[in-house]
C-alpha cells in the first residue's frame, strides 16, 4: 500500500452553522491521506501512476472556498472529488480542524474526520 498525504493545509473560510460564522470566517487546517495498491505504481517516474499533490491541493482549496454550514459536508465533497479524480485509490481520510471555534471557553480546535475504504 502506498500512502500519499497533505497535512496542515491552511485555509481561511466561512464554514459554520451560525450566520456570524459565515460573515466573520475563521482559520481551518485540512489533512488528507489516500492509499492505493503499490502494484499500480509501476517503477516509472510518472505522475500518472500516483496521486498528484498539486491536484489534491486544488480539490481541497476549491471545496474549502464553497461556504457550507456543516464541516462534514465539506469533507464529503472533498472525498467525492478525490475518488472521482483518482479512481484507483482504496482508502482516504479527510480531517478538517476549525481553529478557535466560537465557544464561551478557550478551545484550540474542533475536528471532524471522514474515512473511506473501497
Amino acid at each position: 500500500m502506498i500512502k500519499v498525504a497533505l497535512e496542515g493545509a491552511e485555509f481561511f473560510a466561512y464554514h459554520g452553522f451560525y450566520p456570524e460564522e459565515q460573515v466573520i470566517g475563521t482559520q481551518f487546517l485540512v489533512d488528507v491521506q489516500v492509499g492505493f495498491d503499490a502494484d499500480i505504481y509501476v517503477d516509472e517516474d510518472n505522475l500518472h501512476n500516483t496521486v498528484n499533490y498539486e491536484v489534491l491541493y486544488a480539490i481541497i482549496e476549491d471545496e474549502m472556498s464553497n461556504t457550507r454550514k456543516v464541516l462534514e459536508t465539506v469533507a464529503q465533497s472533498i472525498l467525492n472529488r478525490i475518488k472521482t479524480e483518482f479512481t484507483f485509490i482504496e482508502t482516504a481520510v479527510v480531517t478538517i480542524c476549525k481553529q478557535r471555534p466560537p465557544f464561551r471557553g478557550p478551545i484550540k480546535q474542533s475536528v471532524i474526520t471522514l474515512s473511506y475504504t473501497k
